[in-house]
Formats: C-alpha cells, structure tokens, sequence
C-alpha cells in the first residue's frame, strides 16, 4: 500500500507543479505585453522589470492554487482511470477512498503550503511590486499611512483623517482636517462624523469648526451640513490596488480586531475569512472533482477531454458563488464567516457523499 500511495502521490506533485508551470507562464506572458510598454516609457532597467516579473509569482501562485489542486487531482486520477490501473485496483479490492486518500493528502498539504506562503511571503513580494509598478512605473506616490483602521494624509495646505471602509466610493467617515500656520501652530480644525465627495464639492455632515483667534483661545461652530472647497480630491487619496495583500493573515486578524465602527469591523472580518477561504478552496473543489471525474466517465465514455472542462466549469462556479457571498459579507448582509465558510462546507460535504458512494 505504501509503494501504491506513493507512486499515486508522485503523479500528483508531478501535475501540481507543471499546471503551476503553465498558469505562471500563461499569465506572466499576458502581464508582461500588457505592462512592457510602461516600463519602456519611463526608461526601466531589464533587471527592475525582471524582478517585477519575478516577485509577481506567488501573487499568480495565491490566485491560482485552487484551481491548480482541483486540476492537479483530475488528471491525476483521469491517468489512472484512462490507463485501467483504477480497474484494476479496484479488481484487487482497494476501495476507492484509500486510492484517493494521497490525492486529497497531497491537495491538503499544498493548501497549508499556500497559507504559509499567504502569511510569510505574498505580504513581502506585494509590497516591492506594488511600489515599483505606482511609484517608480505610474509615478503614483501615496501622500500618507493607513493605521489602525484610519487613512492620515498630508495634503497641500493641511492634514487630513478619515476612515474609508469603501475605497471605491467618496464616502468618508470620521473625517477631520487641520491646517497649520509657519510656526506649527494649529490654524483651523474641522471635523465631521461624514463627508462625501460629489460633483467637484465636499459636502461635510454634522460636525464642527474651531478657529485659532490666538495661541490660547478658538472659536467653535457647529453645522449639520456644510460645503468645504479643501484642496484635494479623493483622487489624490492614492491607495494601492493591492494594499490588503500587503498584509499577512496575522496582520488582517490584528486589523479586524482594531475597527471601531460595526461596518469598518464587518468589513475587516469579511476580508480576514474571505482571504483564508479563497486559499482554502481548493481542497473541497478537489473532493468534488474525483467523483465528478467518474461520473462524466461513466455518462459520455471519456476521461480527461470532457472531465477537464467540466471541473473547470464547477470551480468558476464556485468560485462566483463565493465572489458573490464575500460581496454580500462586506456590504454587512451576511456573517463574514458564514460568507466564507459555507461553499467549503456544501461542495466538501457533496463531494465527501459521492466519493464514499462509489465504494458502495
């Protein structure tokens, strides 16, 4: 048994790494003449884009590892089936939960290993891409931090803070804005529970403005609602494409547990679990595409020209189902961990179901 384990789990690592050989290939070669000519403009060096090229890969690596177990483990039990050694294994009595327990132990350890590599490497390589491509690239340079669930930002008059939990939308919570004289001495302070960026104008809801008359006395007025003319846009308000994948999982966790507001913190834990699901999705994906594998084998006759394009087809699947559900989590319409746990729980218990039925 431990010479057919083996020989079943070296096919697997076997397939694993040249469909991560492909991916890599595939999606560095579209990168590259999408981005080449960008680089050329600004006058990069061959060694700067190649190391641009090179610390993208496990960025590739986290996008596509589920798809690569899924796939990894099909083909390998498609050889096997296409080849009559399944037949025969079963002809000797092994079950097929123990012809497939390799498969799935390997999909397991691959899925640890991209967890590890989600927590210790992707932060790092994201970081130095990230800065290459908007800094020395698009010229884009982020005129401030991001800390403890707030955005600080020093602008061209003054400094301003605010929670964003939406980048896509001018909606800022929290939002404050002080500007100071020469001699570093407070000028004005505004603050607001909201602010919103519409039609070329900052309109400021219920907040307040102090204004220094002298080093030891302000004058305060309050508002419900007041239109500001502050230098800057929310386009100024550069954030990278890829900040959250700037942080580990333990960095994720560590910001969740800083949000204040209910909607900052929801959101926080969505892309906490969302981030760890998405890595761990592989392993349910592969627990349905081995039945899957025999059930198309036994309905049309073929093994891997029909068996590939159908687990395709079920992993986009799942993988929308799952898009869809992080989306409803953020917005605050369902329990984050409910959102990134129930595809792993539905296709892992499906596919567990059909794998043990075939042994009966």
């Amino acid at each position: 048994m431990k010479l057919l384990y083996r020989y079943i789990l070296t096919q697997f690592i076997k397939n694993i790494f040249m469909l991560m050989a492909c991916f890599i290939t595939i999606y560095v070669l579209i990168d590259f003449f999408e981005k080449i000519d960008n680089f050329m403009e600004k006058g990069k060096s061959f060694g700067l884009i190649t190391k641009f090229f090179i610390l993208n890969v496990p960025f590739i690596l986290e996008q596509m590892g589920p798809v690569c177990i899924l796939l990894a483990g099909v083909i390998t039990l498609g050889i096997l089936n296409h080849s009559n050694e399944l037949v025969a294994l079963k002809a000797c009595g092994i079950p097929l939960k123990k012809i497939t327990a390799p498969i799935i132990a390997a999909g397991l350890a691959f899925t640890l290993f991209f967890l590890a590599m989600s927590q210790f490497i992707l932060p790092k390589t994201i970081s130095v891409t990230n800065r290459i491509w908007n800094k020395e690239v698009k010229g884009k340079v982020a005129l401030g931090i991001y800390r403890n669930g707030r955005f600080y930002y020093h602008g061209q008059d003054g400094f301003y803070s605010f929670a964003r939990p939406d980048l896509k939308r001018d909606e800022f919570f929290f939002f404050s804005y002080s500007s100071w004289d020469p001699k570093h001495q407070l000028n004005s302070l505004i603050a607001a529970d909201r602010a919103i960026w519409q039609e070329g104008t900052w309109t400021l809801h219920e907040g307040q403005v102090q204004t220094s008359m002298d080093a030891q006395k302000f004058i305060t007025q309050t508002f419900n609602q007041r239109i500001f003319s502050f230098p800057e846009k929310p386009a100024d308000f550069f954030v990278p494409e890829y900040y959250s994948m700037e942080l580990s999982l333990t960095g994720l966790y560590r910001e969740a547990l800083r949000k204040q507001s209910p909607a900052e913190k929801n959101r926080a834990w969505a892309e906490f679990y969302g981030r760890i699901s998405y890595t761990m999705l592989g392993l349910p994906l592969l627990l349905l595409g081995l039945p899957l594998l025999l059930f198309v084998y036994r309905s049309w006759g073929r093994d891997l020209s029909l068996a590939i394009p159908v687990s395709c087809g079920m992993a986009f699947a799942c993988w929308g189902a799952w898009g869809t559900l992080q989306s409803l989590a953020k917005a605050s319409y369902i329990n984050p961990l409910l959102a990134a746990s129930s595809i792993h729980i539905l296709v892992g218990l499906l596919g567990t179901i059909l794998l043990l039925r075939e042994d009966s």
